[in-house]
C-alpha cells in the first residue's frame, strides 16, 4: 500500500515525485525502489499533459474560468525559461526548470511551458525526463539525509 501512496503523490501535480519519495522514505521503503516508483510515475504525466494540451485543452479553453486560470499559471512560469527558447540552452533551461525541486517546477509546468513554446516534441521529452530524473535525485538525497554530511 505505500508505494501506491508514493505513485499516487508522484502522479499529483501539487506534489509530483517532491512529495512522494518524501513519503515513501519516511515510512520505511526502500530509498532505490521509493526514487523509481517516483521517477516512473513522474515521467508519465508527460504524454498525458501532451496530449490533454493537444487534443481536450481547446475544448476546455472556451470556458473563462478555465481560460483564466490556465493563462495565469502560465504567465507565471513564462519567464523564467522565455528568454532561452530558441537558443543552444533552450534544453538545459527546461531541464534544469524541471529539475530543481521548487515550487511549480515540476514535470506539469515543464511539460505545460514546452507545449506553449512549441519546443520540438522529441526535445521537449527529453528535457522534462531529464529533469524529473535530476529533481528524484536531488529529493532523494535530501530526504535520506546525504546533505546533512555537508
Amino acid at each position: 500500500m505505500s508505494l501506491l501512496n508514493v505513485l499516487g503523490l508522484s502522479i499529483l501535480p501539487i506534489s509530483e515525485l517532491r512529495g512522494g519519495i518524501p513519503l515513501g522514505i519516511a515510512q520505511g521503503l526502500n530509498p532505490i525502489l521509493v526514487f523509481l516508483v517516483a521517477v516512473l510515475s513522474n515521467i508519465l504525466v508527460i504524454p498525458i499533459v501532451f496530449f490533454f494540451l493537444d487534443n481536450i485543452h481547446g475544448y476546455f479553453n472556451k470556458i473563462t474560468l478555465y481560460r483564466n486560470i490556465f493563462d495565469s499559471y502560465v504567465e507565471r512560469s513564462r519567464s523564467k525559461l522565455e528568454s532561452k527558447i530558441g537558443t543552444k540552452t533552450e534544453f538545459l533551461a527546461l531541464m534544469l526548470f524541471v529539475g530543481v525541486p521548487l515550487p511549480v517546477t515540476g514535470a506539469y509546468t515543464g511539460s505545460i511551458l514546452a507545449w506553449f513554446f512549441n519546443i520540438n516534441r522529441k526535445k521537449a521529452y527529453l528535457a522534462v525526463m531529464s529533469g524529473v530524473i535530476l529533481s528524484g535525485v536531488i529529493v532523494t538525497s535530501a530526504s535520506i539525509g546525504l546533505f546533512s554530511l555537508f
